[in-house]
């Protein structure tokens, strides 16, 4: 009798909810949108840091900057040499040149952007880390999608890198010359010598090239680029004399 009862029971149960109707939850373009963005977000994310991850101990084979000009010249000259082989002068001489407060920012220097902007400047405010963040994994050109990733992934280079590491790739990969790539290729293009063999002018001269490699040449300097080499070695003693150079060296 019990186990009759209970299957009765059971069965009006089930013919209870057969009868009920489905209730269809409405489409929510906005939380639908905000929920796959979020996701994908994440997985952008992910993807980043893993790539941030590849080359803290892994050398960039190239860039694409590099394989656009080698594309454009049919040859490009570039070697890599690591931060050991490199004159300490070349890495404060860069720091000078570039970004002389590498060691006491996060990536983004507010004080040299604030400035850039109030002078009306295209460049001057994007620190090294910036600069290697776009010459390693980005591209070259003005967008806000690139200005995006770049604002994400810089934090993540200075987070999972060493200072002196930022500065040894921003050295191997940044353009000296129409077709120079790198301290090791343009120490012996201008001079003739290894990179650890740098003088103190010769770096400076290097580094004044930085901002216009194709129209500079630190081998036949002009008068200008004489006066900006002479505050650049001016500037690299400071800073390793005021405790700037410290992280990196």
């Amino acid at each position: 009798m019990a186990a009759r009862k209970t299957s009765s029971k059971t069965s009006a149960k089930g013919r209870k909810a057969a009868g009920k109707p489905t209730v269809r939850r409405p489409f929510r373009p906005v939380r639908w949108l905000w929920k796959w963005g979020f996701r994908l977000g994440v997985i952008v994310a992910a993807v980043m840091l893993m790539l941030v991850l590849v080359f803290k101990g892994l050398n960039p084979p190239s860039t694409h900057t590099i394989w656009n000009e080698q594309r454009r010249l049919g040859s490009v000259d570039h070697m890599w040499v690591d931060a050991d082989r490199i004159a300490p002068v070349m890495l404060r001489s860069v720091v000078a040149a570039e970004d002389a407060n590498f060691c006491n920012h996060w990536g983004f220097d507010m004080d040299a952007i604030r400035a850039a902007i109030a002078s009306g400047a295209a460049r001057g405010g994007s620190t090294i880390s910036q600069q290697v963040v776009k010459n390693v994994y980005l591209w070259q050109g003005r967008s806000y999608l690139r200005k995006a990733l770049e604002a994400v992934m810089t934090p993540m280079v200075e987070a999972l890198w060493s200072k002196r590491r930022i500065l040894e790739i921003y050295l191997n990969v940044a353009e000296m010359g129409e077709g120079i790539f790198g301290v090791e290729a343009a120490a012996r293009h201008y001079f003739g010598v290894g990179p650890e063999a740098l003088t103190a002018r010769q770096a400076a001269l290097i580094a004044a090239v930085l901002p216009n490699p194709k129209k500079r040449n630190a081998a036949r300097p002009t008068s200008f680029l004489n006066k900006r080499a002479k505050a650049i070695q001016s500037g690299a003693a400071t800073i390793d004399a005021d405790g700037r150079a410290d992280c990196f060296q």
